[in-house]
């Protein structure tokens, strides 16, 4: 792979919260436990773990929407966690985000053009109100918006056109790393392959590099190159997309993709999907060893002692101590 365009080491993001009781001692939250990844230029690494796992918080970690405990950022060569606000301001029109629920992200008292100009009038104030007009009747004829929408207000949109508005917004600076955070998993399944092939389109045309956050596994496998899966705030497997889908090695990878519900009903009646059980334990408490054993069908005594380091086995990175004997091709 080349220079990556954004490089993540050992990156912690540790939350203090209050004890049993009022005198009870402060407990520290690992939202994010030591991640690493690389993310190459015009790239898509899809993000994928249960509600809990710390797929949001590593997301504003990266943009420094969130403190960093401790780790790297690296972005143009600069560490982001480590930049004063202002740097980090001039930073973050590199890098911009989509967010999950289309509406609930956009102002309601702003019409679609105001919603779309406003980084411009942020990083930009001396563009002329003409010159911004034009930029957003380009931005939007990309994302598919007609030019009669400008006035509009989002609540008079779908959720598909409110994500596209969204979009649009994060796309008008031409930022170098996007990071959509499960754009479509508020919208119908239709809307949902649009919206997919409306980023893959994007991505191809400005060369943007993309961290794609989902739930499961069957959001990601037609937009990513890669796919990282964390647990309980860690890495468990981080393989190019056909590794994963094809000889998924770790346990809990295994487990997300027997949830996929099968496309066929035929298939769905004779195979249904298989949903992990258990319960996520607290990031609070985490489980000593492997994090994922109290759940995981596989555990012997040595996952309880010891913590599996994320180590290469051909073309995948996994954290299991039993990666070579309980590969499960698909």
């Amino acid at each position: 792979m080349s220079e990556p365009i954004l490089s993540v080491r050992d990156l912690c993001v540790y939350f203090e919260v209050s004890g049993d009781g009022w005198f009870g001692a402060r407990k520290v939250l690992r939202a994010v436990d030591g991640v690493s990844f690389d993310l190459a230029r015009s790239e898509t690494l899809g993000i994928v773990g249960e509600s809990g796992c710390g797929k949001s918080t590593l997301a504003r970690a990266v943009l420094g929407l969130v403190r960093v405990t401790s780790g790297e950022v690296r972005f143009a060569g600069q560490d982001l966690a480590r930049l004063d606000p202002e740097k980090l301001r001039e930073q973050r029109r590199h890098l911009q985000i989509i967010f999950q629920d289309p509406l609930s992200s956009l102002d309601p008292r702003m019409n679609v053009g105001q919603i779309i100009a406003e980084p411009l009038r942020s990083f930009f104030p001396r563009m002329n109100s003409q010159q911004r007009q034009l930029k957003v009747a380009d931005i939007m004829r990309h994302v598919g918006l007609l030019p009669e929408h400008i006035n509009r207000y989002p609540h008079e949109f779908s959720g598909g056109q409110a994500q596209r508005i969204g979009i649009a917004r994060a796309l008008i600076l031409h930022p170098e790393v996007v990071v959509c955070d499960e754009p479509v998993s508020a919208l119908d399944v239709s809307i949902k392959a649009q919206i997919v092939n409306l980023l893959a389109d994007l991505q191809a045309e400005f060369g943007l590099s993309l961290l794609f956050i989902a739930h499961d596994l069957a959001s990601v496998r037609h937009v990513s190159h890669r796919v990282m899966v964390l647990y309980l705030g860690k890495v468990m497997e981080l393989a190019p997309w056909d590794e994963i889908y094809r000889a998924p090695r770790h346990p809990y990878t295994q487990a997300l993709i027997q949830a996929i519900p099968p496309a066929d009903p035929k298939r769905a009646r004779a195979n249904p999907a298989r949903p992990l059980g258990g319960e996520l334990p607290s990031p609070i408490a985490p489980p000593s060893g492997c994090v994922f054993r109290t759940r995981c069908p596989y555990a012997i005594e040595r996952c309880a002692q010891e913590t599996p380091v994320l180590r290469r086995i051909g073309e995948s990175f996994v954290a299991c101590h039993l990666a070579e004997q309980i590969l499960q091709p698909v």
